[in-house]
């Protein structure tokens, strides 16, 4: 179920807010993941796309929630070569499975 992007393109503001990260963090991994391009239009303001996005919040998922290094991260992405879109619907299933699984291991406990 592919989500319909809202806009064409995002500010790096919008992007950090949606992620919870500062937009010097942004800036930072845009050097550090090819995969993360945004277009830049007048006075360098950047202009992010929902691939971006997508390629950001697959970048978030590795460093962020797994703890990996900038190196560890690349290379995982690497070895997963495709589409970031698909990557992040991905991480959103699996998230949403195991917040599934934890709701149902709570009621499980209440019973007992």
């Amino acid at each position: 179920m592919a989500k319909k992007p809202l806009k064409l393109y995002y500010s790096i503001r919008e992007v950090a807010e949606l992620l919870n990260v500062s937009e010097s963090l942004l800036r930072y991994w845009e050097k550090e993941f090819p995969s993360i391009h945004p277009k830049k239009v007048g006075r360098g303001i950047r202009q992010y796309t929902q691939e971006d996005i997508d390629a950001i919040r697959v970048v978030y998922h590795f460093v962020k929630e797994r703890g990996m290094t900038l190196t560890g991260a690349r290379e995982a992405m690497k070895r997963e070569k495709g589409n970031p879109n698909k990557k992040a619907e991905l991480i959103d299933r699996l998230k949403f499975v195991r917040d599934e699984l934890q709701a149902i291991n709570r009621e499980l406990n209440y019973l007992e």
